[in-house]
């Protein structure tokens, strides 16, 4: 496997998706979230949380699918998030982790702190049918009508 496919947020520098799917903002890394691409996850929940802070969103579903590989970076930018989101009363939950970011978990005991949307969380296969139909998060918080 290339490096440029195994690896995209190092070559882009770009932040994870954060899409809006129902009452849940939804974040999907791809590839390795280490000491160089964790900052990037840190960004993506970040701005999920703002938006789920100013809507009638009530969660953040991190949709781990994609993911290939997670370090204690990775770990630590879950759980600062997690800390973030618990102080707005919101949460984090976590979709399709792979069987390394279920394992570094369990090994470090956080697995408690992020409740599960498996197989799928709600709505998932449809949303990610229509991902380059959904809308994004850019800096501007969609109307709630």
């Amino acid at each position: 496997m290339s490096e440029r496919s195994h690896r995209p947020d190092r070559e882009t520098e770009a932040m994870p998706g954060v899409d809006i799917f129902e009452r849940a903002a939804v974040v999907r890394p791809v590839g390795e979230i280490d000491i160089d691409t964790a900052p990037s996850l840190s960004r993506a929940l970040a701005h999920a949380l703002t938006f789920v802070a100013t809507s009638r969103a009530d969660r953040v579903v991190a949709d781990c699918s994609r993911v290939t590989f997670c370090d204690s970076s990775g770990l630590n930018a879950l759980i600062a998030a997690r800390l973030r989101a618990v102080e707005a009363g919101a949460t984090i939950h976590l979709a399709n982790p792979a069987p390394q970011l279920r394992r570094l978990l369990q090994i470090t005991g956080a697995a408690a702190l992020f409740p599960r949307e498996d197989p799928a969380w709600p709505g998932a296969a449809t949303a990610l049918q229509r991902d380059a139909r959904a809308p994004r998060l850019t800096g501007e918080h969609p109307n709630d009508g």
